[in-house]
Protein backbone atom coordinates (compact mmCIF):
# COMPACT_ATOMS: atom_id res chain seq x y z
CA UNK A 1 0.00 0.00 0.00
CA UNK A 2 1.23 3.50 -0.84
CA UNK A 3 2.42 5.36 2.25
CA UNK A 4 -0.14 7.80 3.57
CA UNK A 5 0.99 11.07 5.15
CA UNK A 6 -1.37 12.46 7.79
CA UNK A 7 -1.74 16.02 8.98
CA UNK A 8 -4.04 18.38 10.84
CA UNK A 9 -5.35 21.83 10.00
CA UNK A 10 -6.52 24.44 12.46
CA UNK A 11 -8.11 27.22 10.43
CA UNK A 12 -7.25 30.28 12.56
CA UNK A 13 -10.82 31.60 12.69
CA UNK A 14 -13.17 31.64 15.71
CA UNK A 15 -10.44 30.15 17.88
CA UNK A 16 -7.59 31.20 20.19
CA UNK A 17 -3.84 31.11 19.85
CA UNK A 18 -3.55 29.07 23.05
CA UNK A 19 -5.97 26.43 21.78
CA UNK A 20 -4.19 26.07 18.44
CA UNK A 21 -0.79 25.89 20.14
CA UNK A 22 -2.03 23.07 22.39
CA UNK A 23 -3.21 21.03 19.40
CA UNK A 24 -0.04 21.66 17.39
CA UNK A 25 2.18 20.63 20.28
CA UNK A 26 0.14 17.47 20.73
CA UNK A 27 0.49 16.68 17.02
CA UNK A 28 4.22 17.46 17.12
CA UNK A 29 4.62 14.79 19.76
CA UNK A 30 2.51 12.13 18.02
CA UNK A 31 4.30 10.06 15.35
CA UNK A 32 1.09 9.36 13.41
CA UNK A 33 1.04 12.95 12.14
CA UNK A 34 3.62 14.42 9.78
CA UNK A 35 2.25 17.87 8.88
CA UNK A 36 0.11 20.74 10.17
CA UNK A 37 -1.57 23.67 8.41
CA UNK A 38 -3.21 27.06 8.76
CA UNK A 39 -5.14 29.08 6.18
CA UNK A 40 -4.53 32.53 4.70
CA UNK A 41 -7.52 34.79 5.34
CA UNK A 42 -8.10 38.10 7.11
CA UNK A 43 -11.68 37.47 8.24
CA UNK A 44 -13.54 34.26 8.98
CA UNK A 45 -14.74 32.40 5.90
CA UNK A 46 -17.25 30.39 7.92
CA UNK A 47 -19.51 31.61 10.70
CA UNK A 48 -19.69 35.17 11.98
CA UNK A 49 -17.65 37.56 9.85
CA UNK A 50 -16.97 39.65 12.96
CA UNK A 51 -15.17 36.82 14.75
CA UNK A 52 -11.41 36.58 15.31
CA UNK A 53 -9.15 35.53 12.45
CA UNK A 54 -5.38 35.38 12.90
CA UNK A 55 -2.93 36.26 10.12
CA UNK A 56 -1.52 33.00 8.80
CA UNK A 57 2.18 33.62 8.19
CA UNK A 58 2.94 35.38 11.46
CA UNK A 59 1.00 32.72 13.35
CA UNK A 60 2.85 29.99 11.46
CA UNK A 61 6.19 31.49 12.51
CA UNK A 62 5.12 31.35 16.15
CA UNK A 63 3.99 27.74 15.84
CA UNK A 64 7.16 26.81 13.94
CA UNK A 65 9.26 28.15 16.79
CA UNK A 66 7.35 26.03 19.31
CA UNK A 67 7.37 22.72 17.42
CA UNK A 68 10.30 20.59 16.37
CA UNK A 69 9.16 17.77 14.07
CA UNK A 70 6.01 18.59 12.10
CA UNK A 71 6.20 19.82 8.55
CA UNK A 72 4.08 22.95 8.38
CA UNK A 73 2.56 25.44 6.02
CA UNK A 74 -0.30 27.61 4.83
CA UNK A 75 -2.93 25.75 2.84
CA UNK A 76 -2.79 27.86 0.80
CA UNK A 77 -1.44 31.39 0.58
CA UNK A 78 -3.44 33.80 -1.58
CA UNK A 79 -0.98 35.11 -4.13
CA UNK A 80 -2.90 38.38 -4.56
CA UNK A 81 -2.33 39.41 -0.93
CA UNK A 82 1.46 39.88 -1.13
CA UNK A 83 4.02 40.59 -3.81
CA UNK A 84 5.69 37.26 -4.62
CA UNK A 85 9.18 38.58 -3.87
CA UNK A 86 8.02 39.64 -0.39
CA UNK A 87 6.37 36.26 0.09
CA UNK A 88 9.59 34.49 -0.92
CA UNK A 89 11.45 36.32 1.86
CA UNK A 90 8.75 35.41 4.38
CA UNK A 91 8.86 31.74 3.35
CA UNK A 92 12.64 31.53 3.38
CA UNK A 93 12.74 33.08 6.86
CA UNK A 94 10.17 30.60 8.11
CA UNK A 95 12.09 27.68 6.64
CA UNK A 96 15.13 28.83 8.60
CA UNK A 97 13.14 29.30 11.81
CA UNK A 98 11.64 25.83 11.49
CA UNK A 99 14.90 24.09 10.62
CA UNK A 100 13.75 23.20 7.11
CA UNK A 101 10.17 22.08 7.79
CA UNK A 102 8.18 24.42 5.51
CA UNK A 103 5.85 23.15 2.81
CA UNK A 104 5.25 26.24 0.69
CA UNK A 105 1.54 26.50 -0.11
CA UNK A 106 0.22 28.95 -2.69
CA UNK A 107 -2.91 29.52 -4.75
CA UNK A 108 -4.44 32.20 -6.93
CA UNK A 109 -6.64 33.89 -4.26
CA UNK A 110 -10.42 34.17 -4.43
CA UNK A 111 -12.14 35.87 -1.48
CA UNK A 112 -14.15 38.83 -2.74
CA UNK A 113 -14.90 40.41 0.65
CA UNK A 114 -11.26 40.47 1.74
CA UNK A 115 -10.08 42.08 -1.47
CA UNK A 116 -12.88 44.65 -1.60
CA UNK A 117 -12.75 45.55 2.09
CA UNK A 118 -8.99 46.13 2.07
CA UNK A 119 -8.73 47.69 -1.38
CA UNK A 120 -6.69 44.83 -2.83
CA UNK A 121 -7.38 44.24 -6.53
CA UNK A 122 -9.20 40.99 -7.28
CA UNK A 123 -8.35 40.32 -10.91
CA UNK A 124 -10.38 38.20 -13.29
CA UNK A 125 -9.80 34.45 -12.78
CA UNK A 126 -7.58 34.08 -15.84
CA UNK A 127 -5.30 36.91 -14.75
CA UNK A 128 -5.16 35.64 -11.16
CA UNK A 129 -3.95 32.26 -12.32
CA UNK A 130 -1.44 33.70 -14.79
CA UNK A 131 -0.13 35.83 -11.92
CA UNK A 132 0.11 32.64 -9.84
CA UNK A 133 2.27 31.04 -12.52
CA UNK A 134 4.62 34.05 -12.61
CA UNK A 135 4.72 34.09 -8.80
CA UNK A 136 5.77 30.43 -8.65
CA UNK A 137 8.58 31.07 -11.11
CA UNK A 138 9.77 34.18 -9.23
CA UNK A 139 9.73 32.47 -5.85
CA UNK A 140 11.52 29.38 -7.18
CA UNK A 141 14.25 31.58 -8.65
CA UNK A 142 14.62 33.66 -5.48
CA UNK A 143 14.94 30.47 -3.46
CA UNK A 144 17.71 29.12 -5.69
CA UNK A 145 19.57 32.03 -7.36
CA UNK A 146 21.88 34.67 -5.94
CA UNK A 147 20.30 37.43 -8.05
CA UNK A 148 16.99 37.29 -9.88
CA UNK A 149 15.86 39.29 -12.88
CA UNK A 150 12.32 38.78 -14.08
CA UNK A 151 10.43 40.64 -16.77
CA UNK A 152 6.95 39.18 -16.69
CA UNK A 153 3.56 40.34 -17.79
CA UNK A 154 2.61 41.21 -14.21
CA UNK A 155 5.80 41.24 -12.14
CA UNK A 156 9.25 42.68 -12.76
CA UNK A 157 12.39 42.10 -10.66
CA UNK A 158 15.82 43.64 -11.12
CA UNK A 159 18.80 42.08 -9.35
CA UNK A 160 16.52 40.88 -6.54
CA UNK A 161 18.00 39.03 -3.59
CA UNK A 162 16.58 36.59 -1.07
CA UNK A 163 19.00 35.89 1.76
CA UNK A 164 19.23 33.74 3.71
CA UNK A 165 18.08 31.00 1.40
CA UNK A 166 15.70 28.32 2.67
CA UNK A 167 17.32 25.46 4.54
CA UNK A 168 15.73 22.90 2.20
CA UNK A 169 17.53 22.35 -1.10
CA UNK A 170 16.91 23.15 -3.83
CA UNK A 171 13.83 24.74 -2.18
CA UNK A 172 10.88 23.87 0.07
CA UNK A 173 8.22 21.72 -1.60
CA UNK A 174 5.57 23.71 -3.46
CA UNK A 175 1.98 22.96 -2.49
CA UNK A 176 -0.47 24.35 -5.04
CA UNK A 177 -4.16 24.48 -4.26
CA UNK A 178 -6.96 24.88 -6.78
CA UNK A 179 -8.93 22.93 -9.33
CA UNK A 180 -9.29 25.12 -12.42
CA UNK A 181 -8.80 22.68 -15.26
CA UNK A 182 -7.43 24.93 -18.00
CA UNK A 183 -5.00 27.11 -16.04
CA UNK A 184 -4.59 26.22 -12.35
CA UNK A 185 -3.89 22.53 -12.94
CA UNK A 186 -1.42 23.52 -15.66
CA UNK A 187 0.47 25.62 -13.10
CA UNK A 188 0.31 22.67 -10.68
CA UNK A 189 1.68 20.32 -13.33
CA UNK A 190 4.67 22.60 -13.80
CA UNK A 191 5.46 23.63 -10.22
CA UNK A 192 3.68 21.49 -7.61
CA UNK A 193 5.30 18.88 -5.43
CA UNK A 194 1.92 18.49 -3.74
CA UNK A 195 -1.42 19.36 -5.33
CA UNK A 196 -4.28 20.08 -2.92
CA UNK A 197 -7.80 19.53 -4.14
CA UNK A 198 -10.15 22.33 -3.11
CA UNK A 199 -13.26 20.36 -2.25
CA UNK A 200 -15.90 18.41 -4.10
CA UNK A 201 -16.79 14.74 -4.07
CA UNK A 202 -14.60 11.78 -4.89
CA UNK A 203 -15.66 11.62 -8.54
CA UNK A 204 -14.73 15.28 -8.98
CA UNK A 205 -11.36 14.53 -7.38
CA UNK A 206 -10.75 11.61 -9.77
CA UNK A 207 -11.57 13.81 -12.74
CA UNK A 208 -9.27 16.62 -11.58
CA UNK A 209 -6.43 14.12 -11.10
CA UNK A 210 -6.94 12.91 -14.66
CA UNK A 211 -6.79 16.49 -15.95
CA UNK A 212 -3.66 17.16 -13.85
CA UNK A 213 -1.99 14.11 -15.39
CA UNK A 214 -2.87 15.33 -18.87
CA UNK A 215 -1.21 18.66 -18.11
CA UNK A 216 1.83 16.78 -16.76
CA UNK A 217 2.12 14.95 -20.07
CA UNK A 218 1.91 18.25 -21.93
CA UNK A 219 4.80 19.78 -19.97
CA UNK A 220 6.87 16.59 -19.78
CA UNK A 221 6.41 16.04 -16.05
CA UNK A 222 6.11 12.61 -14.40
CA UNK A 223 2.74 12.77 -12.59
CA UNK A 224 4.05 10.45 -9.87
CA UNK A 225 6.23 13.36 -8.72
CA UNK A 226 3.11 15.22 -7.53
CA UNK A 227 1.57 14.07 -4.27
CA UNK A 228 -2.25 14.23 -4.17
CA UNK A 229 -3.68 16.05 -1.16
CA UNK A 230 -7.19 16.43 0.25
CA UNK A 231 -8.67 18.23 3.25
CA UNK A 232 -11.51 16.59 5.18
CA UNK A 233 -13.39 18.07 8.10
CA UNK A 234 -13.38 15.93 11.24
CA UNK A 235 -16.78 15.01 12.66
CA UNK A 236 -16.02 14.86 16.39
CA UNK A 237 -19.31 13.06 17.03
CA UNK A 238 -18.77 10.37 14.38
CA UNK A 239 -15.14 9.54 13.74
CA UNK A 240 -16.20 6.45 11.79
CA UNK A 241 -17.89 8.74 9.25
CA UNK A 242 -14.65 10.71 9.04
CA UNK A 243 -12.75 7.47 8.46
CA UNK A 244 -15.05 6.41 5.64
CA UNK A 245 -14.81 9.83 3.98
CA UNK A 246 -11.02 9.58 4.09
CA UNK A 247 -11.09 6.01 2.77
CA UNK A 248 -12.98 7.04 -0.35
CA UNK A 249 -10.30 9.59 -1.26
CA UNK A 250 -7.46 7.21 -0.43
CA UNK A 251 -8.99 4.68 -2.82
CA UNK A 252 -9.08 7.47 -5.42
CA UNK A 253 -5.34 8.07 -5.02
CA UNK A 254 -4.95 10.68 -2.27
CA UNK A 255 -1.94 10.09 -0.04
CA UNK A 256 -1.52 13.49 1.65
CA UNK A 257 -4.41 13.69 4.10
CA UNK A 258 -5.31 16.82 6.06
CA UNK A 259 -7.81 16.41 8.91
CA UNK A 260 -9.51 19.76 9.53
CA UNK A 261 -10.23 20.57 13.17
CA UNK A 262 -12.82 23.13 14.26
CA UNK A 263 -12.80 25.03 17.55
CA UNK A 264 -13.35 24.09 20.32
CA UNK A 265 -10.90 21.21 19.94
CA UNK A 266 -11.77 18.24 22.16
CA UNK A 267 -9.17 17.36 24.76
CA UNK A 268 -6.77 14.76 23.37
CA UNK A 269 -8.25 14.96 19.86
CA UNK A 270 -4.93 14.28 18.13
CA UNK A 271 -4.39 10.99 19.97
CA UNK A 272 -8.03 10.05 19.40
CA UNK A 273 -7.70 10.64 15.66
CA UNK A 274 -4.55 8.54 15.59
CA UNK A 275 -6.28 5.70 17.44
CA UNK A 276 -9.65 5.79 15.69
CA UNK A 277 -8.93 7.10 12.16
CA UNK A 278 -5.26 6.81 11.19
CA UNK A 279 -4.92 3.29 12.64
CA UNK A 280 -7.63 2.05 10.27
CA UNK A 281 -5.23 2.50 7.34
CA UNK A 282 -2.13 0.80 8.69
Amino acid sequence: MTKLRWGIKTAPQHTTYEAMLRVWKEADEHPAFEHAWLFDHFAPIQGDLDGPCYEGWTLLSALAAQTSRLRLGIMVTGNTYRHPAVLAHMAATLDVISGGRLDFGIGAGWNEYEHESMGIPLYKPGERIRRLGEACEIIKRLFTQHLTDFDGRYYQLKQARCEPKPVQKPHPPFVIGGGGEQLTLRVAARYADIWNSTGGDVETFRHKVQVLHEHCAAVGRDPSEIELSVQLRVNYDDLQATTEAVRAFVEAGATHLVLMLTYPYPEGIVSKLADEVVSQFS
